[in-house]
């Protein structure tokens, strides 16, 4: 093509420049939207972070991740908690003002209660190490350890309905906190038709917080099963993966395709256990959905590429860390020695990914022509690396 002197012509209208600067683990922007205007700017944090404690007692600790600490789940709208439960810890019945999984860690003994608006009665399910159990806003639930040691459950959610974008508000029925004592013995004794001794014994009877452990003899509703039970609760850690690479790891996706029931919430989830050393090549959400890593066991390293082609972030991931991958990002991770397990929550019920390495790499679907051109590479090293691209895995094994 020849070299063309012609200038496109004036255009006399406001001009909107986007610059993208990255220092480390900072992604910062800057918006000129007219001569006129003031520079806005915005500092988002990516690094991973653990959660804070929130609540301690007796029956068991609540941990959140707070958006003020880690602005990025603010802007992505998305949030995490995590529930320990001792033996016999209870937390109260409530709902929130945030759709969530639950993924179990620890335990064999949970129990969970589940009622919908509307619904005569209660839905109870037995909960294990493994299972994924969607938690619509809309649902009033409550937890239990029957167990004789810790149950631990983190909830990964988005939070676009929430009143503090980036967290979970509950609403608890019961307890100093409930909303049954947020509602004079007058309101109560009318709702309820109780006289006004009864209405202040029903209100104000329980002084514990959010979780108490319950009495030795003390029973609970035993878990049911049945059709309906069965569709509301996912072990993906005994369901066969998606990929499963020799000396890398497996890859098992959860999406609404296979449990219908995570379409309830409008999310899905991804568990990805890496052997020492593997990786996890990079990848990106092209339907524009957020991704929270939480890493389950071991350790790691993980890279996320934004803007501009800026490195946003490069650090290390710990057992318990909580890491936000903004859409679009691309995103890549390596598992030290030991190896490393993570679960990723989607904000989309199918989720699409693209890749770059694979089966289903975008580098092979593109034709040599425009890879020699777009790389700068001769047509006999594009050939190289169309060949090293068609035996490339999702799950990279470690290199001899």
């Amino acid at each position: 093509m020849e070299n063309s002197t012609t200038q496109p012509p004036s255009i006399n209208r406001p001009l909107i420049f986007l610059i993208f600067i990255s220092e480390k683990s900072l992604l910062t922007s800057f918006i000129p939207l007219s001569s006129n205007s003031r520079i806005q700017s915005m500092e988002l944090n990516l690094s991973p972070k653990f959660a804070q404690k929130i609540f301690e007692g007796e029956g068991g600790t609540y941990y959140s991740w707070s958006s003020s600490e880690y602005e990025l789940l603010k802007e992505a709208k998305v949030g995490g908690g995590r529930l320990v439960l001792q033996p016999r810890g209870f937390a109260f019945p409530h709902y929130s003002d945030s759709n969530k999984i639950g993924y179990v860690l620890q335990g064999s003994g949970g129990v969970v209660g589940m009622v919908y608006p509307q619904a005569s009665q209660e839905v109870v399910l037995k909960l294990k190490a493994g299972d994924i159990i969607p938690v619509p806003f809309r649902a009033i639930s409550w937890w239990y350890n029957d167990g004789d040691s810790e149950l631990v459950v983190v909830f990964l959610g988005e939070t676009s309905k929430a009143y503090v974008p980036g967290e979970f508000t509950y609403f608890l029925l019961a307890g100093a906190q409930g909303i049954l004592g947020g509602f004079s013995t007058e309101f109560n004794s009318k709702a309820y038709n109780l006289n006004n001794e009864e209405a202040e014994k029903l209100a104000k009877s329980q002084a514990g917080v959010l979780l108490i452990k319950l009495p030795d003899g003390q029973k609970m509703p035993q878990p049911c099963k049945n059709s309906t039970t069965d569709k509301m609760v996912y072990n993906i850690d005994a369901a066969s993966p998606d990929f499963h690479v020799q000396n890398a790891g497996l890859l098992t996706s959860l999406t609404e395709k296979k449990f219908p029931f995570i379409g309830e919430v409008g999310l899905s989830a991804i568990l990805v256990k890496l052997e020492g050393n593997a990786m996890s090549s990079p990848v990106y959400a092209a339907d524009s959905s957020v991704g929270v890593i939480y890493v389950v066991k071991g350790s790691g390293r993980i890279q996320v590429v934004g803007i501009n082609g800026a490195s946003v972030l490069d650090t290390k991931l710990k057992a318990g860390h909580l890491c936000v991958v903004p859409r679009f990002f691309v995103a890549s991770t390596i598992a030290d020695g030991e190896g490393m397990e993570y679960l990723s929550m989607i904000t989309a019920t199918q989720p699409l990914f693209g890749d770059f390495t694979g089966e289903t790499s975008v580098w092979g679907a593109l034709s040599p022509q425009v890879i020699q051109a777009s790389l700068n590479l001769t047509p006999e090293f594009e050939q190289v690396f169309r060949a090293k691209i068609k035996k490339s895995t999702i799950l990279v094994p470690p290199q001899d």
